[in-house]
């Protein structure tokens, strides 16, 4: 599938915030689908998807909680590019701190997730380079009539 996006989550607990990512990739027109993998519990699962989203040049967005190692194996063992979206900010250094040459995006929004994912799969498709241009345009346009209605005030 050409613009395919993989959302990995590391339970079906992270499905709720998953389908946020999915709803606005939606949007976009972006093909996506959903795994539930674990690094801790499943690591040869991981490294199986990993060969086959590799195949597919997927863009890869992580939901996953606790420890994150998720995102960190997935980033240390793929070429493509992972988006790390934790549903829960309260253990964010997992996220954040990774040990050097395992790169990964942090986005905590999960539209801003997708959004990411776009930009970086527009780079190579002028449809979707043109569909994040035009929500672009349009979150612009919102702002620009609430600053019209406020200054009315």
């Amino acid at each position: 599938m050409k613009n395919k996006v993989a959302i990995l989550m590391g339970s079906k607990s992270d499905l709720p915030h998953a389908e946020k990512i999915g709803a606005m990739l939606k949007e976009l027109g972006i093909g996506f689908e959903y795994h539930v993998a674990s690094a801790h519990r499943t690591p040869a699962k991981v490294m199986g998807l990993v060969e086959d989203l590799e195949k597919e040049n997927a863009v890869i967005i992580a939901v996953v909680g606790l420890s994150n190692a998720l995102s960190g194996m997935l980033a240390g063992i793929s070429t493509l590019p992972v988006i790390t979206c934790p549903p829960n900010t309260e253990d964010l250094m997992s996220s954040l701190r990774m040990p050097p040459g395992v790169a990964h995006a942090t986005v905590l929004d999960p539209k801003n997730a997708a959004l990411m994912a776009a930009k970086i799969i527009g780079f190579n498709d002028p449809a979707v380079k043109g569909k994040v241009r035009v929500f672009l345009k349009s979150a612009q346009d919102k702002i620009e009539q609430t600053d019209g209605e406020v200054k009315k005030h």
